[in-house]
């Protein structure tokens, strides 16, 4: 347990010294630089519980039930958080998250998976599934930076079992679909670190093992993110995009299709094509709409079957083909629900509606959103946002004259972050 104190300490940045966490927690200052340092090793779930409540990180990030103080507005709705008791500091809420999420990872990752004898069964699918399900969730606040190892970790796992392992055909069609799940995840947060060569291998090696386990679905994922990629590096790879829609016309499970249409409609803006981008929009919406019910949905796809979602792609899609007046209010109507925790993300879609607001000569508007963006985007471990904030903020030059517009581009680093591995 003391590793908990030390991710509580060093997680992200943000100040969390022995005597905060001790005041928080609790604890004596020594008995806390005891666990950081390992001199004492804490074993009770009630002291792991301790530090969960004390820290505001809710019960699912850590595999725990729901602390008694979840739904509380005052608590965990709120946008920031006061560190210590003195008023004198506050932490954005997206910390807590991410030191939150930090603990979770110390839990379950890297844990070899658990088998009962020399052959492999369901046991074992599902231990690693659920291992996958919620370090899937480090997505919502963490980049790829953080997240590249603790993926690829798994997917090596999930190798070694294919390639080593004693077990029936159907185990083995549930492995590939795992491990398609898996590279497919490994190479989204490679992308999002921005080492495009680590992402293109892990996502044709996702295609060939969905191919292989019989999942058209996921391997239809596949070429979306594959696609996704190619147009950060300027290559509209429309082909790609209408064979995954083909796979989604096919299917019968509403997020699945309403998951690939909505990265086809993005595809086909990125091309220019107004007409095929209502046509995929459209029936994304009317997959939202299905009322019928399915099969569970995956979980790689489950995330972007809801309103908001669509109303974020939709916005992106008709700010890319410079229809603002479709795109402001998808936009403006998506980020008042969205919560800031979720930094890189919302930081990127705050771009897009500064890029709308500008179409729209709302100079000001465009401004203060993208001046959003960068407070968002300054401590998240992504290259995507800092690649795309930049190429909003190119647009302002012709408008220093404009309130907030001047302070908006001394935010430019003279020398851009890297990120590093």
């Amino acid at each position: 347990m003391g590793g908990i104190f030390k991710v509580a300490k060093q997680w992200g940045g943000v100040g969390f010294s022995a005597s905060h966490i001790a005041r928080r927690c609790e604890l004596t200052v020594s008995r806390v630089q005891d666990y950081i340092s390992g001199r004492v090793q804490a074993q009770r779930v009630e002291l792991f519980e301790r530090v969960a409540d004390a820290l505001r990180i809710p019960g699912q990030m850590l595999d725990l039930a729901p602390r008694h103080w979840e739904g509380d507005s005052g608590e965990s709705n709120s946008a920031t958080e006061t560190l210590n008791g003195d008023g004198g500091s506050s932490v954005l809420r997206r910390d807590f998250m991410k030191l939150g999420v930090g603990l979770a990872a110390t839990t379950i990752a890297g844990a070899p998976a658990r088998t009962s004898g020399t052959r492999l069964g369901s046991s074992t699918v599902t231990e690693l599934r659920d291992n996958m399900v919620r370090l899937r969730r480090l997505d919502d606040h963490l980049g790829g930076a953080d997240t590249y190892q603790l993926y690829l970790t798994e997917v090596q796992k999930t190798a070694a079992l294919l390639k080593n392992g004693n077990f029936s055909g159907e185990t083995r069609r549930a492995l590939l679909t795992l491990f398609g799940e898996q590279a497919q995840q490994a190479g989204w947060a490679a992308f999002d670190a921005g080492w495009n060569d680590d992402a293109k291998s892990l996502f044709e090696r996702s295609f060939k093992a969905a191919n292989e386990g019989g999942n058209p679905e996921l391997a239809g994922n596949a070429l979306c993110l594959r696609s996704y990629q190619l147009l950060s590096l300027g290559q509209a790879a429309t082909d790609l995009t209408d064979k995954s829609l083909e796979v989604a016309a096919r299917s019968a499970q509403p997020a699945v299709k309403s998951l690939l249409y909505q990265r086809g409609a993005w595809t086909y803006a990125v091309a220019g094509n107004a007409e095929q981008t209502a046509f995929a929009l459209g029936q994304a919406e009317e997959a939202l709409g299905d009322t019928r019910v399915p099969a569970e949905a995956p979980d790689w796809a489950s995330w972007a079957h809801n309103q908001t979602e669509l109303e974020i792609i939709a916005g992106r899609c008709w700010t890319e083909l410079r229809r603002p007046l479709r795109a402001v209010p998808a936009l403006e109507s998506a980020m008042a629900k969205y919560d800031d925790s979720h930094a890189r993300d919302k930081s990127l879609y705050l771009s897009w509606l500064a890029d709308a607001y500008l179409d729209a000569g709302e100079v000001e508007h465009a401004a203060t959103s993208l001046g959003r963006a960068f407070d968002l985007s300054s401590n998240v471990a992504s290259a995507r946002p800092q690649q795309r904030l930049g190429a909003v903020l190119d647009r302002f030059e012709d408008h220093k004259s404009v309130a907030g517009v001047a302070d908006l581009l001394a935010r430019r680093p003279a020398n851009p972050v890297q990120v590093g591995r």
